[in-house]
């Protein structure tokens, strides 16, 4: 089992940005695929972004490409999504998630566990 702790929202204006961590306990860590999936007030959670075990293959919703990038450090067990350019509708409560085995995903159905979220609102 993995319990995760997301950090880093905050308040940013439009065009600025935002690095998010997400930090799992556990020494397993590097066996999970890790997700970033983000909810609007009303909205429904979408997908953000994902990463492999390895880091090696990445994914991005196509609101998000070209400007959020995720990474991860197994070694301090921990991932990133480092997000630039920031719009008013980037605005919402940043989940990350782990999966053991469904590998990266941009279903949120493929993760196990989730985080408490951190809130991040982009002045326009």
């Amino acid at each position: 089992q993995v319990q995760l702790v997301e950090s880093g929202g905050g308040l940013v204006q439009a065009g600025g940005s935002l690095g998010l961590s997400c930090a799992a306990s556990g020494r397993t860590f590097s066996r999970y695929a890790m997700g970033w999936f983000r909810q609007a007030p009303g909205k429904e959670r979408e997908f953000v972004a994902a990463i492999s075990w390895s880091g090696g293959t990445t994914y991005y919703a196509n609101s998000v490409k070209g400007r959020f990038t995720v990474s991860r450090d197994n070694d301090r067990n921990t991932v990133y999504l480092q997000m630039n350019s920031l719009k008013a509708e980037d605005s919402a409560n940043y989940f990350c998630a782990a999966n053991e085995y469904a590998g990266p995903s941009r279903s949120e159905h493929a993760y196990d566990y989730w985080g408490q979220g951190t809130q991040v609102t982009v002045s326009s």
